[in-house]
């Protein structure tokens, strides 16, 4: 699921044949795909009568209204925080336009599902790798070496709980619509018409996806921890949980700047490993999964450029009033 923004710096965004930087990203649901732009997101979902049901709503992100938040380095928790949100959100719809059941939650569950996952992520790939790592302490005496070990012991955690999800047939399913997402949106930046017979030939991995940035994560961490040194144990635990927020703040501009120069040798190889984890995340999607993530692009699509539209509108109005 590639971070979300727009940018359509080309004026001809259907002939021009100059690659386009998109930053629309998305996430696979349940039978379905949602994407998300800056200012919106979008969502289908294949209903069990093979229809497409599609939804768009309005996610202006909080930085808009407190700019310090859209800063580097803080933009990264945050941009995390409204996407885990609206994943959420968007799974919890999807469930219901794909079984026709009528499951509603609060949004109190919201919240302790979000923490529960939150959580759940912490303890297993933060705190559990730290606790497992003092075992070989008095083996290991340089901080470097030590922090490294306990970093590979983290990316082993993460490659197991992947591999083993892989193994579901749901989730086999899922991965499918993750494909069908990274397709949709590689056509859409090389200017392709966003059908499937079109779109079929792209790849399923992408530089901007969720799963390139979360391995970005456990190799920052390495570094970020082994400033630390080797503190004491339950500064260790303490350290591992406060400086996630700058963790993800340093790798979201990582992946930002390498979604924005993927095509850069040096980059391409210094991202390889997580293209190459995304062999296990995505799997080919059939033409039926592919016109679903063409629908929620082009209508995430189609409601930023509408706001965008009016917003300049709204803008020259102004000025010509002021004048």
């Amino acid at each position: 699921m590639p971070i979300n923004k727009l940018n359509t710096e080309n004026k001809d965004n259907n002939n021009s044949c100059k690659k386009k930087y998109c930053d629309i990203g998305g996430q696979a649901v349940i039978e379905g795909v949602m994407m998300r732009s800056r200012n919106f997101w979008a969502l289908s979902v294949r209903r069990p009568d093979k229809t497409i049901s599609t939804s768009v709503y309005s996610a202006q992100p909080i930085s808009n209204k407190y700019k310090f938040l859209g800063w580097p380095l803080i933009r990264g928790t945050v941009s995390l925080v409204e996407s885990l949100a609206i994943g959420f959100k968007a799974l919890s719809f999807s469930v219901n336009e794909s079984t026709d059941e009528d499951i509603k939650f609060s949004k109190k569950e919201m919240v302790i599902s979000v923490l529960i996952a939150v959580i759940f992520t912490v303890g297993v790939f933060f705190v559990s790798p730290t606790l497992i790592s003092r075992t070989f302490q008095a083996y290991v005496k340089n901080s470097f070496l030590f922090n490294l070990l306990e970093g590979v012991i983290r990316i082993l955690f993460f490659l197991i709980y992947i591999f083993l999800v892989s193994l579901l047939k749901d989730i086999r399913r899922l991965f499918q619509y993750h494909g069908a997402e990274h397709k949709t949106i590689a056509a859409f930046e090389n200017n392709e018409e966003l059908i499937p017979e079109k779109i079929r030939k792209y790849s399923t991995l992408h530089m901007r996806c969720g799963t390139n940035f979360l391995l970005i994560v456990m190799v920052v961490a390495i570094f970020v921890f082994a400033i630390l040194g080797k503190p004491p144990i339950y500064w260790r635990v303490i350290s591992r949980i406060v400086l996630i927020p700058l963790i993800a703040g340093i790798s979201y501009e990582l992946i930002k700047i390498a979604g924005r120069f993927s095509d850069n040798k040096f980059i391409h190889i210094l991202f390889y490993p997580g293209l190459l984890l995304q062999k296990i995340t995505t799997r080919q999607p059939d033409d039926m999964q592919l016109e679903v993530a063409i629908e929620s692009f082009k209508k995430v699509l189609e409601a930023e450029s509408s706001f965008r539209a009016k917003t300049l509108e709204d803008n020259n109005l102004k000025e010509n009033q002021d004048k």
